[in-house]
């Protein structure tokens, strides 16, 4: 059975930063894409980043680029997202997903195969 489970999430303050872990089991990243996204409250979701199956390509939205970062670790089975300069429209529940798809579309939520149950993250201005 596939479970991601992400964990990290909490509340910041403005200008603060989290580190968001997915955990996966019953599948190997190695062999997936993954991706992060993120809903807030009457939104839709959008993805946030993805990452490539080695971790040369990385994708980040033009909101959190240059804030955020996603990196992979394929022996612990781990795929993590350090954001920093948290703002306060950053505040949304954050999915980790998992995708064996090729050619690209990375962004797309429709891609992804495993979904985790997601973690909130809240910033306080």
């Amino acid at each position: 059975q596939v479970q991601l489970v992400e964990s990290g999430g909490g509340l910041v303050q403005a200008g603060g930063s989290l580190r968001l872990s997915c955990a996966a089991s019953g599948l190997t990243i190695s062999t997936y894409v993954m991706g992060w996204f993120r809903q807030a409250p009457g939104k839709e979701r959008e993805v946030v980043a993805f990452i490539t199956r080695s971790g040369d390509v990385t994708y980040y939205a033009d909101s959190v680029k240059g804030r955020f970062t996603t990196s992979r670790d394929n022996a612990k089975n781990t795929v993590y997202l350090q954001m920093n300069s948290l703002k306060p429209e950053d505040a949304a529940v954050y999915y980790c997903a998992a995708t064996r798809g090729y050619g690209g579309l990375w962004y797309e939520a429709s891609r992804y195969d495993y979904w985790g149950h997601g973690t909130q993250v809240s910033v306080s201005s």
